[in-house]
């Protein structure tokens, strides 16, 4: 089995251009390549069936790009087994097999350039690539992110796991990529999408676009807590008391309302934990309520640690609103897996199912919003 001579020819004559990457229309037997003047493509000219062909078109790049006379299967094994710390060429070189799974492996890698995501969002521009790519710093900040954000954006109507939603929004929000008018619309699409309130949870927390009112008795609290700004605990009641902590609370108590998966809560209280991850004696995180409620009491009781001492003492009649902002803050994932652990709902049954962890957490919600 061998390539026809004509495209042996011009595959051969390709590969000597300066490639940057190479993908394949395999529904219409056509190899694109990018270049450093453009795009360029080879029509295939198959004499055996496609799927065998493309074989033969995949082991001609291996062998040409890497050497690599079992083809792209053994080299890639290889690579994975290897791990991903690679070099710049050596993540280059994947780009220019024609595999999808090659290209997945370098928008994973932890390594990599700018220059270097260009030219795999070219070659397989997917959802989960745009979301893995935006994931490294130096891609976020580079002229790719508002590109990859607008391809995410256009294609959130069609994503079915609720993890990927949210992944999605928040992934677009902590540059800043979006205008405020994109962020105002996707606010609204939340509405009917709670998975996506998680986004904003986890992507911009404290500039929430809906405006909240600030507790009532927020002025007169920091007034109190005047001299306190290095205390952790002292800061956070004031950000929950505040008008954006405000809103926050009342998304989260929206979300546990209305959630429709598993994943949804999951990363509900993975957001939780990352809000209140200042606080030092919350770190830990206990499977139950039951167990945040007694570790809160035996804290106040015993003074935590001397920043919790002297909040308690300037707020001595706060204790209530102090012990639910340590209740709170112990919430993460710990929390759920006795529950999920026992069931694969979702839905209404899910929520009847978490009532005995969710509805003592809105009552210690409440005691904290106005």
């Amino acid at each position: 089995m061998q390539l026809s001579n004509e495209d042996n020819l011009r595959l051969n004559v390709l590969l000597a251009q300066d490639l940057k990457a190479i993908r394949i229309d395999e529904s219409k037997m056509i190899v694109h390549a990018l270049t450093g003047k453009g795009e360029v493509k080879v029509q295939l000219n198959p004499t055996m069936k496609d799927e065998r062909y493309l074989r033969l078109v995949k082991e001609l790049l291996s062998n040409k790009i890497m050497g690599s006379p079992g083809g792209y299967p053994v080299y890639i094994k290889r690579w994975t087994r290897m791990g991903q710390e690679r070099r710049e060429e050596s993540l280059a070189q994947l780009l220019l097999l024609g595999e999808e799974e090659a290209v997945i492996a370098v928008v994973h890698a932890p390594q990599l350039t700018p220059e270097i995501a260009r030219h795999a969002w070219w070659a397989y521009p997917s959802a989960d690539n745009a979301r893995r790519l935006l994931e490294k710093r130096e891609v976020a900040e580079s002229d790719l992110a508002r590109e990859l954000a607008e391809f995410l954006l256009e294609f959130l109507p069609f994503e079915v796991e609720h993890k990927d939603m949210i992944d999605s929004v928040r992934l677009c929000l902590v540059p800043r990529l979006l205008t405020d008018e994109e962020i105002a619309d996707l606010w609204k699409r939340a509405r009917r999408r709670q998975s996506l309130y998680v986004g904003f949870l986890q992507g911009m927390p404290d500039e929430l676009p809906e405006a909240g009112a600030p507790h009532p008795e927020a002025g007169e609290i920091a007034e109190r807590l005047k001299g306190l700004d290095d205390n952790p605990y002292a800061r956070q009641l004031l950000r929950l008391l505040s008008g954006a902590g405000q809103m926050y609370l009342e998304t989260v108590a929206r979300v546990i309302d209305k959630a429709a998966s598993q994943d949804t809560v999951v990363q509900l209280f993975l957001a939780l934990a990352d809000y209140h991850r200042e606080l030092p004696l919350c770190a830990g995180r206990p499977r139950s309520i039951e167990e945040a409620e007694a570790r809160a009491d035996h804290w106040l009781e015993q003074g935590g640690d001397e920043d919790l001492r002297v909040l308690v003492e300037a707020l001595p009649d706060q204790r209530e609103r102090l012990r639910a902002m340590l209740i709170l803050a112990q919430m993460g994932e710990p929390a759920l897996n006795p529950i999920f652990g026992r069931t694969d709902a979702i839905g209404s049954v899910m929520r009847k199912k978490l009532k005995p962890l969710t509805d003592p957490l809105q009552q210690q919600m409440a005691l904290l919003r106005g």
